[in-house]
């Protein structure tokens, strides 16, 4: 408790990339594309963006259908288990790595490459993309031969996937469009549900680092980080408070940090010290030092002056 999880996260994986290659390297099965491998993937994942290359990933649970190349692209069809046909088109020169017939999961690849996280998010949810961000960054690291504990990797991808994206607002007062915290978001649907009313509806939305910084609740916080003439802009606009929650925040503004000894628990501490007895003051400009010194005589009591050992 009080530790700052989030800057030791942010060390222990930032310290080590100092130790990865800036270099891109061709991976074997996939024609004509180069991989980003070191620094760059970790950018990449870290960042949420859609790699070169990326793999197609089935829809839908089902049977596949592998149609054939009539010009524009290799149609893969998968139909599931309610008849239901749900098309993919591979572009044309693509080699499908299923074959027609075959049984097939939602989220399994139909061509090689590596996965999109957004669209993992998309078909296999939240918990998926958290488990392949996580293990995907730790390959980049293993294979420079550098550890580290998954709990800060961990730390980081949670923060990535922190918003909801309201899509009906129901009787809440957010707004279709918003990104809301996830937790806010829950909060707030179970008040509507204990109070008889509508909660809104809202899928989870993956945010790269940069984008997830931006968004965060204090206006001092992301103002202090990228694109601050906006940030403050609008914040003066809406009127925004902050309550100074985070380290950064308090920082600027030459306030303790919430952390360590300067959580509230370690500050509601009161001195009480019954037989303290202040010293006289003195002032140079009325007082004469050796009369001060005399007057001194009488203030504290024989009991007040330790016995010499």
């Amino acid at each position: 408790l009080g530790e700052a999880v989030g800057v030791i996260a942010a060390q222990s994986i930032g310290e080590p990339g100092t130790q990865l290659t800036m270099r891109t390297f061709h991976t074997g099965g996939v024609a004509g594309k180069d991989i980003a491998g070191g620094l760059p993937r970790v950018v990449e994942l870290f960042e949420a963006r859609t790699p070169r290359g990326s793999a197609r990933l089935a829809k839908a649970s089902g049977i596949v259908h592998v149609g054939e190349d009539e010009g524009k692209g290799i149609p893969i069809t998968v139909i599931d288990d309610a008849g239901e046909e749900h098309l993919i088109v591979l572009p044309t020169g693509s080699r499908p790595t299923v074959i027609d017939g075959n049984d097939i999961n939602a989220g399994d690849p139909v061509t090689d490459g590596p996965f999109d996280p957004k669209e993992i998010m998309e078909i296999k949810g939240i918990r998926e993309t958290q488990l392949y961000l996580v293990e995907e960054v730790q390959k980049v690291y293993r294979d420079q031969g550098v550890s580290i504990s998954d709990k800060h990797i961990e730390l980081i991808v949670r923060q990535m996937t922190r918003r909801v994206g309201v899509q009906e607002p129901g009787e809440t007062g957010f707004l279709p469009g918003e990104r809301a915290d996830a937790k806010v978001f829950r909060d707030t649907n179970k008040r509507m549900v204990e109070e008889g009313k509508r909660p809104a509806e809202g899928r989870p939305e993956l945010m790269g680092i940069t984008k997830a910084s931006l968004a965060t609740e204090s206006w001092l916080s992301a103002a202090s980080f990228q694109e601050t003439t906006r940030v403050l802009t609008e914040a003066a606009i809406d009127g925004r408070s902050d309550s100074l929650l985070g380290l950064k925040e308090n920082i600027i503004i030459g306030k303790l940090i919430p952390a360590g000894t300067g959580m509230e628990r370690y500050r509601d501490f009161e001195v009480s010290a019954p037989d303290y007895k202040p010293m006289a003051y003195y002032s140079s400009d009325t007082e004469d030092p050796a009369a001060w010194l005399g007057n001194l005589h009488g203030t504290y009591s024989d009991s007040d002056v330790p016995a010499e050992a």
